[in-house]
């Protein structure tokens, strides 16, 4: 695991030289040559690394080695963050005097040097080689094959899954299914039991098992498949796999097989092809079952997403009766009942992974006595004799497939508590901060890596439980299983066993701390108790205090001069404390919510690594033009601050912001210029925003066209010379190139009187809405309250229109309704105060009568997705005009066929709904829900059983009637 730090300063090396030459800045005599010196030993170590890690896993000696250069490279990115603020510092005058004189190291960077001198000795005994090429052969596989025997009797709580699965492979639409699961979850036993299902038996001819593993040996698998069907073997010295292949196809050609593939890793698409192509001649209905622990696997495999099959975890009930099964074997019922109050214990903290149980339940078989039994309830599992031996295998094959720098950012997760909650950008920013990602790079690239390097542990199921983002971008919040964490955990207790000890230190502080900080660079203090920073701690990069400091941060904490992370939120803190905060030049991640500042000092702006600044709900006032000085920042949380006036003036330097968060706060109201130069901005977060001549106007957006999510416009008209203004602006935002903009709110609030509203014509409120033509074929939900128009855009009605839902509401002119029929994925229309509105004619359903001809070679549609249709407060809606009886009879014309709901409210003049659309829809509709509609209650409600409820109901006797 040295890899990832060694790499990242080798990174750093080479920039501060790349810094010097390209800003033209001396470097302090002599640290140019011990820069380029430690430069060459480092590459000289990285060049054998990936030897040093393939012999470490079975040689102390080599795992001590790979230790001991870890922490050396901790040691010498402290160094760098020493000589960089140097770098940092070089105009100030105590600088200018010190580049005048020779470089003369530490003796702390003395030693340091001695030790990477002598890990350099030490490399020479290992006889490591330079790593070799990545395309030579794979060795074999050392894992333990699977077969399709099994023992039904030790198998609980698998019934449901298993006959989920079967389900799937009998329905001839499904080709491939994959159950995809972390290491442990029962995959393999799920498929044993699919594998031997009666009913699979009689609709397959024959039924294979190829236990796979890795690597993904073509001619293996194809030798495998011909022995399971044949009963003869080919020669394994066969190396013409032309041969293999043919008898492959000899044996499977034209017959209905299930395949099963367990323990499948590869991604390589063209191996499986290779395979998939000759499996084809089989039989058209043919399945093939696969377990994998990627779903990237899964995917490639070509399994449709519907397939990807995720078994559930045991319950703890089904736990306990499968641990009983193994350990109290041969017990009679009142024996076990001795255990079972402490066995029930035991097994929720397998957290329903068969293969924890069958670990734990193994280890108590020779536990006879009650007393031997709480002490296996009150150890963490990875303490257990022997249980990292049988537990963590199926682990440790996903951890050895990762890369180094991967390894650290699944084992620094340990330090999260069990079943926590994980924030994903979080995490990503504190493996960033520690180094994990390599050195930072400008315009999101080390968070695109971060990333890449948690979906790619999230896809071998390292993480789970995943709460996507409102955007549904990508993942939010996730959680590490147990037993995950248990094996994050002894990941760093293998590593770190017998190297953890406490550095000399002359205060008495924690020696668990130390050893943790050396461990994980980092610390989360939720004590009540003060932290006591001593030297020792001083290399920490990640810190975060809980809202428990009564008196403020800890002394000494100006100590922590290589924090990259640093979270304060909820503690109230000094100028002074803020002074010392902004000598923390290297910091990433700055967290200062709720610590009741009133002023941001000048000096913040000496943080010139920033990247994400979090001040929300403080009482600030105005911001210091010198954050606009912070040119690597790309977030920034002003939420909350409700007295802050405005954002600086020089905002518009902060080109690399993404996220600009400032809800609640008086600076919403009138955004600076330099917001809309903003270009690379994805997140705009406010409540509203408010256009009009006292607040923002439109033509701000037009360069923010990576805004993502939700935008919520307010739209302010005093007079009609502002709707006359609010066309060429809303034109200038442009909004129809925010194809990431996914639900769009657009609402007038007319303050206009009658004599304004008057000279305000129908033309001129359609160029407003004409002008603010949202991207159709991405936006997913529309509003739009308060149109003051007659008429409709174009775009509303436009078959490329690809929006899910919309909701118009107070359209105080509204007299007609737009041909919504034609919109092709819309599931939910709701239509709010058309005021004028008396008749709803045929044109709203998008089709015209033409369509209807007998010689028609295609299918008519109107509204093909439409879920729920709801009317309300038409004042003047007097009639619906219903379809022909021949467009009714036609089996070319289809009308709502998705409609489920229809929802009528306050329509007191609307007397009849169109019997014979509704019929039309008849098969799909399930509920009419008519409030506050006095002639249609009349009507339909009060005589059920008369010819009007009949006419609607007669084909379809589950339409439920509601009304009030």
């Amino acid at each position: 695991m040295a890899d990832a730090m060694i790499s990242v300063v080798v990174e750093r090396v080479a920039a501060i030289i790349e810094d010097q030459i390209r800003n033209e800045v001396n470097l302090v005599r002599g640290v140019e040559k011990e820069l380029l010196d430690l430069s060459d030993k480092l590459n000289t170590i990285k060049n054998v690394l990936d030897d040093a890690e393939k012999k470490g896993v079975n040689d102390q000696s080599v795992k001590t080695w790979l230790k001991k250069l870890n922490d050396t490279a901790y040691e010498m990115d402290d160094i760098l963050d020493e000589w960089n603020y140097t770098l940092l510092d070089h105009k100030n005058k105590i600088m200018m005097l010190l580049l005048s004189k020779r470089y003369v190291a530490p003796s702390s960077h003395l030693h340091a040097f001695a030790k990477l001198d002598q890990i350099l000795e030490e490399k020479l005994k290992f006889d490591l080689v330079i790593s070799p090429p990545k395309t030579l052969p794979v060795p074999n596989s050392w894992r333990v094959q699977s077969t399709s025997s099994i023992e039904f009797e030790k198998v609980y709580g698998r019934r449901e899954d298993r006959d989920n699965i079967v389900r799937k492979l009998i329905n001839r639409d499904t080709q491939i299914v994959s159950i995809v699961g972390m290491g442990g979850l029962g995959k393999t036993t799920l498929a044993q039991l699919v594998y031997h299902d009666t009913q699979i038996k009689d609709c397959f001819e024959l039924t294979i098992w190829i236990c796979v593993s890795d690597p993904f040996d073509v001619a293996e698998i194809a030798r495998g498949i011909v022995a399971s069907v044949t009963k003869e073997s080919i020669p394994p010295h066969t190396d013409q796999l032309e041969l293999v292949l043919e008898k492959l196809k000899d044996c499977i050609t034209g017959k209905k097989f299930l395949l099963v593939l367990d323990d499948v890793w590869t991604e390589e698409y063209n191996k499986w092809k290779l395979l998939q192509i000759n499996l084809k001649h089989g039989a058209p209905t043919s399945k093939i079952l696969v377990t994998t622990r990627n779903v990237r696997v899964a995917k490639m495999m070509g399994t449709a997403p519907d397939d990807v099959y995720r078994p559930r975890q045991l319950s703890d009930e089904e736990c306990w009766s499968l641990m009983c099964s193994i350990s109290l074997s041969g017990m009679s019922e009142e024996e076990c009942g001795e255990f079972e109050d402490v066995g029930k214990k035991i097994a929720s903290k397998c957290n329903g992974l068969p293969l924890a149980v069958n670990v734990l339940g193994s280890l108590l078989i020779n536990k006879s006595s009650l007393n031997e039994w709480e002490n296996v309830l009150d150890s963490e599992i990875w303490k257990l004799d022997k249980a990292e031996e049988d537990l963590f295998p199926h682990l440790v094959l996903s951890y050895n497939e990762l890369s180094p720098a991967l390894k650290h950012c699944f084992s620094y997760c340990a330090v999260y508590p069990k079943d926590s909650r994980i924030n994903v950008e979080r995490v990503i920013q504190e493996w960033m901060a520690l180094g994990y990602l390599g050195s930072v790079t400008k315009n999101g690239g080390s968070e695109l890596k971060g990333r890449e390097y948690f979906n790619n542990l999230a896809m071998r199921c390292l993480f789970q439980d995943f709460e996507e983002s409102g955007s549904r971008e990508h993942i939010k919040w996730c959680k590490m299983h147990d037993i995950v964490h248990d094996f994050a955990q002894f990941v760093w207790q293998n590593n770190e066993r017998g190297e953890m000890r406490k550095k000399s230190c002359q205060l008495a502080c924690d020696p668990l701390l130390g050893s943790h900080v050396q461990v994980y660079r980092s610390i989360y203090w939720d004590k009540r108790t003060p932290l006591l920073l001593c030297d020792c701690l001083t290399s920490v990069r990640v810190l975060r205090f809980e809202s428990l400091l009564v008196d403020g941060p800890p002394q000494g904490m100006k100590k922590l001069i290589h924090l990259r992370w640093l979270d304060l939120s909820g503690n109230a803190l000094s100028e002074k404390d803020c002074k010392i905060i902004c000598r923390f030049y290297f910091l990433q991640t700055l967290l200062l919510a709720y610590c009741s500042l009133e002023e941001i000092l000048g000096e913040i702006g000496n943080l010139v690594k920033l990247r994400r600044l979090d001040l929300s709900g403080n009482d600030l006032k105005e911001l210091p033009e010198s954050m606009c000085g912070l040119v690597e920042l790309q977030s920034l949380n002003i939420t909350k601050c409700w007295y802050l006036n405005g954002l600086p003036e020089g905002i518009h330097r902060l080109q690399n912001l993404q996220h600009l968060l400032i809800e609640d706060t008086c600076a919403t109201r009138s955004l600076p210029q330099g917001v809309g130069e903003l270009s690379g901005l994805r997140t705009l977060g406010l409540t509203t925003f408010e256009v009009g001549s006292d607040c923002n106007k439109l033509g701000l957006l037009q360069k923010l066209n990576h805004l993502t999510g939700d935008l919520d416009l307010k739209i302010y008209l005093k007079c009609s010379s502002d709707l006359e203004e609010l066309v060429e602006d809303a034109r200038e935002a442009q909004l129809r190139n925010k194809i990431h903009i996914q639900n769009l709110s657009i609402t007038f609030e007319d303050k206009m009187n009658e004599r304004e509203w008057a000279s305000s014509t129908s033309s001129l409120w359609m160029d407003v809405i004409e002008a603010l033509e949202p991207n159709i074929q991405k936006l997913q939900k529309l509003e739009i309250w308060g149109f003051g128009g007659s008429m409709h855009p174009h775009w509303m009605s436009s078959p490329l229109n690809l929006i899910k839902e919309i909701h118009l509401s107070m359209f105080s002119e509204g007299c007609s309704l737009p041909a919504m029929g034609r919109l092709p994925f819309l599931e939910l229309l709701s239509l709010v105060g058309m005021e004028e509105l008396k008749a709803v004619g045929r044109e709203f359903l998008g089709i015209e009568s033409s369509s209807f001809s007998s010689t028609s070679n295609h299918v008519v549609v109107a509204f093909p997705k439409l879920k729920v249709l709801q009317f309300e407060y038409f004042r003047k809606w007097e009639d619906w005009e219903d379809i022909t009886a021949k467009e009714e009879e036609s089996e070319d014309v289809s009308i709502m066929p998705c409609l489920t709901q229809l929802n009528i409210f306050w329509c007191k003049d609307l007397k009849k709904l169109p019997h014979r659309l509704l019929r039309k829809t008849s098969s799909s509709l399930q509920i009419l829900n008519i409030r506050s509609s006095s002639e249609l209650i009349k009507r339909y409600e009060e005589d059920k059983k008369g010819s009007a409820w009949r006419s609607i109901s007669q084909y379809n006797p589950k339409l439920q009637l509601v009304s009030q």
